[in-house]
């Protein structure tokens, strides 16, 4: 029996994995303070990076991780919000997926959006079965990507040194 050699995928440039979603913030969304739940923005992000991390990897892509997600802006119902996503950074299996969620005021809708929340989230492409898969590379396009990129290997590092520290805790505890 000969072994069959499985090769990477072909890489793709950045922008093809770019998603936008939009929607009109409703009162279904609101908090006990009149603003719009944190929750509600949560799911919102994590709904565009995982379309974008499917996009990439070209299937099943589930979240592993938020990175992080920082709240700039509180949003209001009647406002227009769009969640912009795209893989910044990609390893064997897992990707890093950011986020920019602003927001158009529904009383100035003349002024430039806002930006409203940002985050960084970390996806693995799966099989059927549900098992990791590989995923092909992100090629950056521009400086800006090529920035994303490089700064989306530090939070890895960080990730990575983070869990090694505190398993290195838990081991002499």
């Amino acid at each position: 029996m000969t072994e069959q050699s499985v090769l990477p995928p072909a890489g793709k440039p950045t922008s093809y994995s770019r998603v936008t979603l939009s929607r009109i913030m409703t009162a279904v969304d609101v908090n006990l303070y009149g603003t719009v739940h944190g929750g509600v923005l949560m799911k919102f992000v994590d709904d565009v990076a995982g379309a974008s991390a499917a996009r990439h990897s070209g299937g099943t892509a589930v979240t592993a991780a938020i990175d992080e997600i920082v709240f700039a802006e509180p949003v209001r119902v009647g406002d227009l919000v769009h969640a912009h996503a795209q893989v910044n950074w990609t390893g064997q299996t897992s990707m890093e997926v950011g986020v920019r969620v602003v927001a158009e005021r529904w009383d100035s809708a003349e002024d430039d959006p806002i930006v409203v929340a940002t985050a960084y989230l970390v996806f693995v492409g799966v099989d059927v079965a549900g098992n990791p898969r590989p995923v092909r590379p992100v090629l950056p396009e521009t400086p800006v990507d090529e920035r994303r990129f490089r700064e989306a290997e530090i939070r890895r590092a960080h990730r990575l040194a983070k869990r090694r520290a505190i398993q290195d805790h838990r081991a002499v505890s």
